[in-house]
C-alpha cells in the first residue's frame, strides 16, 4: 500500500484517508469513467461543518516517463496545486490528498479542498448581469485579475491544459467605488510545467480563446492586461 497526502489536521495519513473516504454527499461531478477507472466530484462537510470538495476516483491514473506504471490524476493535480499557491495564483485551498494501493486491486484516491466561498462560474456571473451591475470600469478589473494569476501561472513555467472559460471563477467583494473582483482557477487535473515559459503561456491562451465568449474588444484588453504582466508578447496572440 502506498499513501501521500496533505493535511494540517491530526491522526495517521490513513485514518484521516478512511475519515474522507467514507463522507458521502451531493455529485456535483458524477463519476465518469476513463483513465481505467472512474472519477467525481462531491460536496461533503468536514469535522467542523466547513464546505468541501472531494475529488473520489478509483483505478483513475494517468502515466509518464516519470510514473511508467501510472500514477492517480489527483497526485498531479496536488503537485498543481502545491506549485501554484507558492506563485500566488488563486486556486483552492488543499484540506487532504491521498492514494492507496494493495498489490491485488486498483488505486483509490482522494483530493479534498476547500470551498471556494464567494466565488461563482464566470459565466454565470456574466449571465445574472454581474458587468452589467458593476459597470466597464469593474469589468477591467476583472479581465486583469484574470491576466495576472494566469501570467504568474505561466512565468512559473505551469500549463493548465484545460483552460475552458468555465474552469474561470469570480467574486466580487466590497460595494460601489470599493468593490474589487478576484479571480479563481480550478480543475487543474491535467496541469503540468513546461519546459519554456512561453509554451505553457501559448497553449493556455490560445485554447482559452477557442473557449470562451469574449467578443474582439475583451479578448483584446485580457491580451493587453496579459501581456504587461508576463512581461512579453506571445506569439499568436
Amino acid at each position: 500500500m502506498a499513501v501521500q497526502q496533505v493535511s494540517d489536521a491530526q491522526g495517521a495519513p490513513e485514518d484521516r484517508f478512511d475519515y474522507f473516504w467514507s463522507q458521502r454527499g451531493e455529485w456535483v461531478e458524477e463519476p465518469n469513467v476513463r483513465r481505467g477507472g472512474e472519477s467525481g466530484v462531491q460536496r461533503i462537510h468536514g469535522p467542523n461543518g466547513q464546505l468541501l470538495y472531494a475529488k473520489r476516483q478509483t483505478g483513475h491514473i494517468y502515466r509518464s516517463w516519470l510514473h511508467p506504471f501510472g500514477r492517480p490524476t489527483v497526485l498531479r493535480e496536488l503537485d498543481a496545486l502545491t506549485g501554484l499557491h507558492k506563485l500566488n495564483v488563486r486556486v483552492p485551498q488543499i484540506v487532504f490528498c491521498g492514494a492507496q494501493r494493495d498489490p491485488v486491486h486498483q488505486w483509490r484516491a482522494l483530493l479534498v479542498t476547500q470551498a471556494l466561498d464567494g466565488f461563482v462560474e464566470i459565466e454565470d456571473w456574466y449571465a445574472s448581469g454581474g458587468r452589467e451591475r458593476h459597470g466597464e470600469a469593474f469589468h477591467e478589473q476583472v479581465l486583469q485579475d484574470l491576466a495576472q494569476n494566469l501570467a504568474r501561472m505561466h512565468k512559473g513555467r505551469w500549463q493548465h491544459s484545460c483552460l475552458y472559460i468555465k474552469h474561470i471563477f469570480v467574486r466580487v467583494t466590497g460595494e460601489g467605488a470599493a468593490a474589487k473582483a478576484e479571480i479563481a482557477l480550478l480543475d487543474l487535473e491535467k496541469c503540468r510545467q513546461r519546459l519554456l515559459s512561453t509554451q505553457a503561456a501559448a497553449h493556455d491562451m490560445k485554447q482559452l480563446r477557442r473557449h470562451s465568449s469574449w467578443n474582439a474588444a475583451d479578448w483584446d484588453k485580457l491580451v493587453y492586461f496579459y501581456k504587461t504582466a508576463f512581461g512579453s508578447a506571445i506569439k499568436g496572440l
